[in-house]
């Protein structure tokens, strides 16, 4: 099963894994990126729906929430000015971008999240992030042909096994010349736990990670790993999801990238896969139940606004695990053969394409 972004709304995931187990399809493998990361490390780390609930709609994790606060480059003027910037300019990657000052918010350098040793989890799981190819004394130096990141699959010996030789799928020429390395680095090192906090890093919201051997970015560097989950796997669960802003999304994607998120989007809603989960309107049907930006106009400043009390957070967490169920259950008790025209939300920059 593959749990790919999912940003703030993790909690949908947890409702999507309870889905399959019911029907009798659960899945041997999680293969998540940035949000789906923590919900992959709360699914592992648990042996049923009921403690994975309540360790979602937790306290601990209500404050932990609670506690971000803006960086010190989280300034509105500036943000928008940043954005602009990237939305104007046509440059593909061509500097080496600042992941160590340019972000919104600070977060604390672990998540609360359950830590286990692989073996002790109720299910493996394989986390997608990034070696940084640079240090932070080359920020905004020419890129030209050099690549800056190196995809990195964090997984159990298993996974890496089965991985073994594989390049990163976005070596593929298709995606055009790029900063990620044709390299597929895999450590069985590093515990589930710290894997998803290295996978929620991103161009925006928060810092690189310092781990041991280096900088790590998240799972934004390649969100839909659908190749990988076919190496790992013979049968497929996977969402199709919603398109990408323009505005700010895919600017931000192709400057530090050098991708099209959306085109990579495309593809991954566009391949066969044994299941498919109909998320695409996700944003609209949880448009308040989830963490939300804040413009702070008095104060220039770029907040994240949280439920005002933890009754107010549990309750919407347990509204994301309720449609992540319900979209669960409609996938894999569906009686016909699956087709795009059922899909609820889909534009060009999401329509599936081969």
């Amino acid at each position: 099963m593959v749990l790919a972004g999912g940003g703030f709304r993790f909690g949908i995931y947890l409702g999507m894994y309870a889905a399959a187990c019911e029907a009798g399809r659960a899945p041997d493998i999680l293969l998540a990126s940035c949000g789906g990361a923590i919900a992959a490390s709360i699914i592992a780390g648990f042996p049923d729906d009921a403690q994975r609930k309540a360790w979602l709609s937790s306290e601990e994790m209500y404050h932990y929430w609670s506690g971000l606060k803006s960086s010190p480059r989280a300034g509105i003027v500036r943000a928008l000015a940043l954005a602009a910037k990237r939305g104007f300019g046509r440059d593909s990657a061509s500097t080496i971008p600042d992941l160590f000052n340019e972000y919104l918010f600070e977060i604390p350098a672990e998540l609360p999240l359950p830590r286990l040793a692989a073996i002790e989890q109720s299910v493996a799981t394989a986390i997608i992030g990034g070696k940084l190819l640079f240090d932070e004394n080359e920020v905004g130096l020419a890129r030209g042909q050099r690549k800056l990141f190196a995809e990195t699959v964090f997984c159990g010996p298993r996974a890496a096994a089965l991985l073994d030789g594989m390049t990163s799928p976005l070596a593929d020429p298709r995606w055009g010349e790029h900063a990620i390395s044709e390299q597929l680095l895999c450590d069985v090192q590093t515990p589930t736990s710290l894997a998803a906090r290295i996978s929620i890093t991103d161009m925006f919201y928060f810092r690189c990670h310092t781990h041991t051997d280096g900088n790590y970015f998240g799972g934004v560097l390649d969100l839909f790993p659908i190749e990988i989950a076919k190496r790992l796997a013979d049968e497929v669960m996977m969402e199709f999801k919603q398109s990408f802003d323009q505005a700010f999304s895919i600017p931000a994607w192709r400057t530090v990238l050098g991708l099209d998120g959306n085109a990579r989007l495309r593809y991954a809603n566009g391949q066969a896969v044994d299941v498919r989960i109909d998320t695409s309107d996700v944003a609209t049907v949880l448009a308040k139940e989830s963490v939300q930006k804040k413009l702070d106009w008095r104060n220039n400043r770029i907040r994240l606004s949280m439920p005002e009390n933890h009754a107010t957070y549990a309750a919407y967490m347990e509204a994301q695990w309720q449609y992540g169920y319900a979209r669960g259950m409609e996938a894999f008790t569906r009686q016909t053969a699956y087709d795009e025209a059922m899909i609820r939300h889909s534009d060009k920059y999401s329509r599936g394409v081969a």
